[in-house]
């Protein structure tokens, strides 16, 4: 196989709690806009966590069939929906040839809704009343299976499954599925619709959701009033193509992936190591594979939760992979003080915000940054848009199980 060709992305797609497409997401980002609202997904009484960042008016019947939805969960009916936009944009398909087209999607935890609802009629009605459908509604690789089967993708087609890593293993993972000449072109992204009582309750009990009912005061990366993250949903799909054959016929290029790194910390399942090892090797990684210089001005897309913890050890995770001077001269945000914490899809949406940040020059905010962490002292773009001429974009993920990936983002 041939090595190190280049990645760019020529399509884009998007499903998210600030717009339903990419247009309203990237404007909504750079606006500030809070998708955070109360949950009505189900009843929530009896739970601490009131707020989510939910999907607003999404019609699966603009994208599939009344039978198909019937028989997806609605983690899959997101990803189907990105993954349409993001192909349809591109002009990709009939392009390549389908052995050469291929899929990688990541998810968290894919159908939990089903999962929730077959297990109810289980208890309530007995085994027999379980959908036959159940298990292909759940897994966790439907929706890169149903995205293959729609665009006739014949060539590798799987899930990332790396917790809050899966979007950018996803991406990066499909980087390098082109760079070493596997594929020619892949649609790849984020998928997740967890805002469910079991998924509610669990991060709740373990103390990683935020339980304040104000949504300006509920997503607070790197502010000392941090509690938590808020839960959110959706999907972000991502069409990357082998450079010559997107400039060949003239597509329209959003820019250059052109780093990953992807790391695990062999520490804890859902604490991060306290010297940030995994996370600054990720970053370290994908910045030399990015051609990382000095000269460059970075602007990192954080993972930025807005739990006690992981800012803090985010903050030195950067420190360590671009040395303190460096570090604070960079552009940190988090675009999870808008959309919330959207577990599997955030990869996705925060490469997303990447790339138009570098194409615009203007860099999201961390909104309702009013208190900053004497811990988290870098530049995190508090409250409003900033403009700056970057040449370097970095999206960090880091997820339970230690899970670490970076990616990094040119122009072309």
């Amino acid at each position: 196989m041939s090595e190190n060709r280049r990645v760019v992305v020529t399509g884009l797609g998007a499903i998210t709690p600030v717009g339903n497409n990419v247009k309203d997401t990237w404007e909504s980002l750079k606006a500030g806009k809070n998708g955070i609202t109360p949950i009505t997904l189900f009843d929530t009484e009896k739970f601490k966590a009131k707020l989510g960042a939910e999907v607003k008016g999404f019609d699966p019947k603009e994208y599939l069939e009344v039978n198909e939805i019937l028989r997806t969960d609605r983690y899959a009916q997101f990803a189907v929906a990105a993954a349409e936009q993001a192909v349809k944009e591109s002009g990709v398909e009939g392009t390549v040839a389908p052995e050469r087209f291929a899929v990688q999607f990541g998810t968290g935890i894919g159908g939990i809704s089903t999962f929730e609802n077959e297990h109810t009629k289980l208890m309530e009605k007995g085994p027999r009343r379980v959908s036959s459908l159940f298990v292909p509604m759940m897994i966790s690789n439907m929706a890169a299976g149903m995205i293959a089967i729609r665009h006739d993708c014949r060539g590798s087609a799987m899930p990332a499954v790396t917790a809050c890593a899966s979007g950018s293993n996803a991406i990066g993972e499909a980087m390098r599925l082109i760079r070493h000449g596997y594929a020619d072109a892949v649609i790849t992204g984020g998928a997740e619709a967890s805002i469910r009582p079991m998924a509610v309750a669990g991060f709740v009990n373990m103390q990683a959701l935020s339980t304040s009912e104000n949504p300006d005061e509920a997503s607070l990366p790197f502010d000392k009033r941090r509690g938590g993250f808020v839960i959110g949903e959706g999907a972000v799909a991502l069409v990357l193509e082998e450079y010559e054959h997107a400039k060949a016929r003239g597509a329209k290029i959003y820019g250059e992936i052109c780093g990953y790194g992807s790391t695990c910390d062999a520490y804890h399942i859902t604490a991060p190591h306290p010297e940030a090892r995994g996370g600054a090797q990720a970053m370290m990684d994908a910045m030399k594979e990015a051609g990382y210089t000095e000269k460059d001005t970075v602007y990192v897309n954080a993972h930025g939760t807005g739990t006690p913890m992981n800012d803090m050890i985010e903050t030195v995770a950067i420190k360590k992979a671009l040395g303190e001077k460096a570090a604070r001269k960079a552009y940190v945000s988090s675009t999870k003080s808008m959309t919330g914490h959207m577990l599997g899809a955030a990869g996705a949406i925060e490469a997303l915000a990447c790339l138009f940040a570098l194409q615009e020059g203007v860099i999201p905010p961390t909104i309702n940054l009013k208190e900053q962490d004497e811990a988290c002292d870098l530049n995190c773009v508090p409250c409003e848009a900033v403009k700056a001429e970057i040449t370097l974009a970095l999206s960090n993920s880091l997820g339970f199980g230690g899970h670490n990936a970076c990616l990094a983002f040119r122009k072309v």
